[in-house]
């Protein structure tokens, strides 16, 4: 078995006809490892991922999962990785990541918020604040195994995946009925779901099928219901992560080196006490997002 990539999140093993993903307790904001583990952080994506899978699947919905092999590990088809210039036709992943938002949240309202998206554009007639429900599903596209993430134009979109037009709205529309689900399961349980991103791949005959993970504190962003419908916010996603790393400074001092193409500081571990709450945090959503017991 061959390590084939240490990402953020998990590793990726290629063994044979077939990847395994190893899921990790490292955690992961602005493209940043943090230097802190998260105990039971990997377990948690791990089988909350696969609780999704198995709703896709009932759904008739073509996924790249084959088996879960631990609490922390599975095993997944393998699809190649598009190169420019050499395009396939078929089996391959898409080097896109779709993100679907249903409330007003996270860099869309920073957009927003600079004028780089015009409010009226996506139905509001006033400017909004953080955490409106959006007056229809906002659907977008950015790059995958770039530096850093872009958002593209639909144009661009094509171009880099080798898609068409018809498969990429055949796509959004298989979002949209997984997001059905998810939306509906987790407010029976007190969770809104606020956004989410999802890859996919085009398989032998270039059928869509979702692939990698979906549906976890890491993809996506859960709020609580009770709070939301009296006003407040509570971030329950790995969010509060990012806010922590706003507030510190780091954020502003990373993104201006960015910026000004200058060294990127260094990001500091994460304290006992915030270790401990998003720990326990990645066990509870487990239980809350999939109604089962950890």
């Amino acid at each position: 078995m061959e390590l084939l990539r240490k990402g953020k999140v998990k590793d990726v093993y290629d063994d044979g006809d077939s990847l395994i993903f190893k899921f990790s307790d490292r955690i992961s904001v602005f493209d940043k490892i943090i230097p802190s583990a998260i105990p039971h952080k990997g377990e948690s994506l791990c089988r909350t991922s696969n609780y999704w899978y198995g709703v896709a699947t009932s759904i008739g919905i073509d996924t790249d999962m084959i088996e879960l092999i631990s609490d922390s590990e599975m095993r997944v088809k393998k699809y190649r990785q598009l190169d420019h210039g050499y395009p396939f036709f078929s089996n391959f992943m898409v080097p896109l990541e779709f993100i679907t938002r249903y409330y007003l949240a996270g860099s869309l309202f920073d957009r927003i918020k600079s004028g780089e998206i015009d409010y009226h554009s996506i139905g509001f007639k006033n400017m909004p604040e953080y955490g409106e429900k959006l007056p229809d599903p906002f659907f977008e596209v950015s790059t995958k195994f770039e530096k850093f993430d872009r958002y593209l134009n639909t144009g661009e979109a094509l171009e880099i995946s080798g898609l068409s037009l018809s498969e990429l709205y055949d796509i959004r529309e298989i979002i949209y009925r997984i997001d059905r689900r998810i939306n509906s399961s987790v407010e029976s349980r007190g969770l809104l779901h606020a956004d989410g991103k999802k890859e996919f791949a085009l398989g032998m005959d270039r059928k869509p099928v979702i692939i990698d993970t979906f549906g976890t504190l890491d993809e996506d962003r859960f709020w609580d219901k009770n709070d939301y419908d009296n006003g407040q916010i509570n971030e329950l996603s790995k969010e509060m992560v990012r806010q922590y790393y706003r507030e510190s400074g780091y954020h502003k001092k990373l993104f201006d080196a960015r910026e000004k193409h200058t060294k990127e500081p260094d990001i500091g571990p994460l304290p006992e006490n915030m270790i401990k709450t998003v720990s326990d945090l990645y066990v509870q959503m487990y239980e809350k997002i999939t109604g089962m017991k950890w």
